[in-house]
């Protein structure tokens, strides 16, 4: 799928880009990848008490893009202690948990998560994701941005301006 993107390196919103809502719509993928998406996930996933999972995979993503050994060890030790020990305050729901123990983190390498990763995005991707489509969150917004589309000069700044306001 391609993203338009105008010369500064923003998205443009001509009518050719799909609606945000649409590409959250189109993959669980896409709906990670946009940081408003995110928002509004964690949002559902927040009412629905399952909001480690989206945050366990976001710190996954993270993790896997650190370099730095002493840094990968301390995020390594973070994403265990919140969300993997038995302790942890914000545990997931993942298979092998058990046998995860202390000792893989004195030597982290940046796939070390990826199953549960996996796990945890497939476990969002057929579970909460679905339901997320049908919460009145999404479609609310997705109505938003129906409204916001047409028509766009009829609009006044100030009607639009009141209308975020108003939320």
């Amino acid at each position: 799928m391609e993203h338009i993107h105008s010369s500064d390196g923003s998205s443009s919103s001509s009518h050719q880009s799909p609606k945000s809502t649409d590409k959250w719509a189109a993959s669980l993928e896409n709906l990670l990848e946009d940081p408003e998406g995110v928002k509004r996930f964690r949002e559902f996933l927040k009412k629905e008490f399952s909001e480690e999972n989206v945050l366990f995979w976001l710190a996954c993503e993270d993790f896997k893009k650190t370099q730095d050994k002493k840094q990968m060890q301390e995020k390594a030790k973070e994403i265990y202690m919140t969300f993997l020990s038995s302790k942890a305050s914000s545990q997931v729901n993942v298979e092998g948990q058990s046998r995860l123990n202390e000792k893989i983190l004195e030597e982290p390498h940046p796939l070390m998560f990826q199953k549960l990763q996996d796990q945890i995005f497939n476990l969002m991707k057929y579970d909460s994701y679905s339901r997320f489509l049908k919460s009145d969150l999404f479609l609310k917004h997705k109505r938003t941005e129906e409204e916001e589309e047409d028509p766009p000069d009829a609009q006044t700044a100030a009607k639009r301006a009141s209308r975020i306001y108003n939320t």
